[in-house]
């Protein structure tokens, strides 16, 4: 499923599936799981050679280890999210549990910006929250991560479904670093050439 139904959306009201287009022909990528050496460094220089800022989810366990790679993250001037402590299932985990994971993480990383691992919770999970985070899904989910995925297609999947506003969800992990390294400058060059700019997902939107 490359482009989330409109009809999910209506069940979670509070979640930003795509962003404002306060900008002409805006999109936001956003990427997950990070951050981690080399290939977060790499999708950092990536962007800059295309003036494009971006939205990391990180997850707080990487950013422990890594704690270099995440400072890069935010010198370069991109906004960063909460993603849990330990990449947890919210639907396969107890909601205090849940809780004290998100909260653990937000000791490392500072944003009232969170995206649910697998985007997926429980509603309980989510009603809590929602009144403390903006919680960001997305528009467009390429799958980067499939152990099928080709360079040519993952490109496809991202320029054939992007609108005004759309936010992308790739992931700057070690499992998708090959083909999604590749696909990114193709991807930004050829939005570029659309008229698209790239923007962060700002806390206070």
């Amino acid at each position: 499923m490359i482009k989330i139904p409109k009809i999910v959306r209506v069940f979670f009201p509070s979640v930003i599936w795509k962003g404002g287009t306060e900008v002409s022909k805006v999109v936001y990528f956003t990427f997950d799981d990070g951050p981690t050496p080399n290939v977060t460094e790499a999708v950092l220089s990536i962007l800059k050679s295309y003036n494009a800022k971006a939205t990391f989810f990180c997850i707080g366990n990487q950013v422990e280890k890594h704690p270099e790679t995440y400072k890069s993250v935010l010198r370069e001037g991109h906004a960063v999210g909460n993603h849990t402590q330990h990449h947890l299932k919210g639907w396969k985990t107890s909601n205090q549990k849940y809780f004290d994971d998100v909260k653990e993480a937000a000791s490392n990383i500072s944003s009232n910006l969170f995206r649910p691992p697998y985007g997926k919770m429980k509603w309980s999970q989510y009603r809590l929250l929602k009144k403390k985070y903006k919680i960001v899904l997305w528009d467009v989910i390429p799958e980067d991560y499939l152990k099928s995925m080709t360079v040519k297609k993952l490109v496809s999947n991202i320029v054939n479904n992007v609108t005004e506003g759309s936010i992308i969800v790739l992931h700057d992990s070690e499992k998708c670093a090959k083909v999604m390294l590749e696909a990114l400058p193709i991807v930004l060059k050829q939005l570029s050439e659309r008229g698209f700019v790239f923007k962060a997902i700002q806390e206070d939107d």
